[in-house]
């Protein structure tokens, strides 16, 4: 991968950053990978959220956050400008979390949402 953007315009929690690393440890995710972050139709509010890691494609942009390696579909940005992944271990709640402020609507669930 080449071509890092300096800013992201996603911003890593500590608690996420320390989950992904943790992740791409365990699953044993190649180097060359980078977070891909991401919005695709569909869920309770018109967009779900896509998070995974993956290579990057043609239409991509890669940006860096804390070491981590982001990866964002150029057409994506719109919705995605100025997020915040978290990542939360509580009583009734555990995974990441999307703090949008791009997002005029969000569900219950907190993984979908309308802009």
């Amino acid at each position: 991968m080449k071509e890092v953007k300096l800013e992201s315009p996603v911003s890593l929690t500590e608690g996420a950053i320390k989950q992904l690393q943790q992740i791409k440890e365990e699953k044993g995710v190649p180097d060359d990978y980078g977070l891909r972050v991401g919005v695709k139709g569909g869920g309770c509010s018109g967009f779900s959220y896509i998070l995974g890691f993956d290579s990057k494609k043609e239409e991509d942009d890669l940006y860096e956050s804390n070491g981590i390696k982001i990866l964002m579909n150029k057409a994506h940005a719109l919705y995605l400008l100025g997020i915040e992944i978290d990542f939360v271990q509580g009583l009734d709640n555990r995974g990441f979390t999307f703090n949008n402020p791009n997002a005029t609507d969000t569900c219950g669930c907190g993984t979908s949402f309308s802009a």
